[in-house]
Parts: C-alpha cells; sequence; structure tokens
C-alpha cells in the first residue's frame, strides 16, 4: 500500500499565541480557551484540510501555508465567532478561498506574456551611444500611439495585427501611426545633423 505523503504534514500543533503574564487575567482566559479550543479543532481536522487544500493546489507547502493561515485568522477573529459550532465551517471557507486565490495568483503570473529581448541588430552595434542617446530622445518626443507602434514594431518585433490588439486600434492604424512615426524620427534627426 502506497503512504500518504501528507501524513507526516506540518507538526500537528499551534504555537503559544499569547503570552498570558502580561495580559490582565479576563483577557489571558478568553486568549487561553480561544487557544484551546482553536488547538483542538487543528488537531481534529487539519491533516484533512492540508489533503483539501493539496488536492486543489498540487503543491505541499502552498496547502500546509494555506490551512496555517486559516487557523491563524480562526484565532484571531475567535471573539467575533457567532456560534464556537461554525469554526470548522469557517476554517473550510477560508481554506477554500485562500486556495482560489493561491490559484488566481497563479493564473496571473501565467498570463504575463514574456518577449525575449531581440539580438543586437547591426543597427545597434553601428550607433554609438550619442546618436544612440539622441534617437531614444526623439522617440520620447513622439506621441503616445506613434511611440508604442515603433516600440512594438520594432524593439519588440510584433506583427501588426497583435500590435492592433493590444493598443486596440485597426490595423491600418498601425500602419498609419508607424509611417507617421518614422516620417516625424526622420526629420527631427536630420534637424539635428
Amino acid at each position: 500500500m502506497k503512504s500518504d505523503p501528507l501524513d507526516n504534514a506540518a507538526a500537528l500543533s499551534l504555537p503559544r499565541l499569547f503570552a498570558s503574564a502580561q495580559e490582565p487575567d479576563g483577557i489571558a482566559t478568553q486568549a487561553e480557551d480561544a487557544a484551546a479550543a482553536v488547538s483542538e479543532l487543528y488537531q481534529a481536522t487539519a491533516i484533512g484540510l492540508i489533503r483539501l487544500a493539496y488536492v486543489i493546489l498540487g503543491d505541499r507547502q502552498a496547502a500546509e501555508d494555506v490551512v496555517q493561515d486559516a487557523f491563524c485568522n480562526l484565532f484571531l477573529r475567535w471573539d467575533r465567532l457567532s456560534h464556537v459550532q461554525g469554526a470548522e465551517y469557517y476554517v473550510r471557507v477560508a481554506v477554500l478561498n485562500a486556495c482560489r486565490s493561491v490559484l488566481r495568483h497563479r493564473a496571473v503570473r501565467g498570463r504575463r506574456v514574456l518577449y525575449e529581448l531581440p539580438a543586437p541588430s547591426v543597427e545597434a552595434a553601428v550607433l554609438g551611444s550619442e546618436e544612440r542617446d539622441e534617437l531614444i530622445r526623439a522617440v520620447d518626443k513622439l506621441p503616445r500611439r506613434q511611440r508604442e507602434t515603433l516600440i512594438l514594431s520594432y524593439y519588440l518585433d510584433l506583427p501588426d495585427d497583435e500590435i492592433a490588439t493590444l493598443m486596440g486600434v485597426g490595423m491600418s492604424s498601425v500602419r498609419s501611426a508607424r509611417h507617421r512615426a518614422l516620417e516625424t524620427l526622420a526629420r527631427n534627426l536630420k534637424e539635428r545633423s
């Protein structure tokens, strides 16, 4: 029989979250009661919740973190819990919500488009630092749409249809903006030389 990798999951005890010697007796007793109740619930349900989170996330460490956070939040909100019988439900919902949040963050990270920088072109090697700085200043002075079109076209080497989609304009607008940008750059750079 195959052993369950979660049998040896995170230590099943909560750290002492309060120092009763520093608090008045009433507050210390409430905190001790909350810690005892949360620890008991943790002992009874943590493995099952870690397994649940592991099935959803596919990552043991993330599953343990999600469950631990849920129990810490339960302890912090213990005095606001309407009925103690709802504590297990609260933790289960907190674990599910935290798993959804982790998955959402993973999805956002996965959607980011990573472009490789193009290899240095012959033109870039020829341009000295002074000419390059002058060109960058000239590009910075272009209107936003023309500047974006040039950067997407020549720096990222994207096709016109993808540029149009990214900018939310038509392909003819992309070609027109690129043409006007190149004319403006040529005119401005010729004037300076």
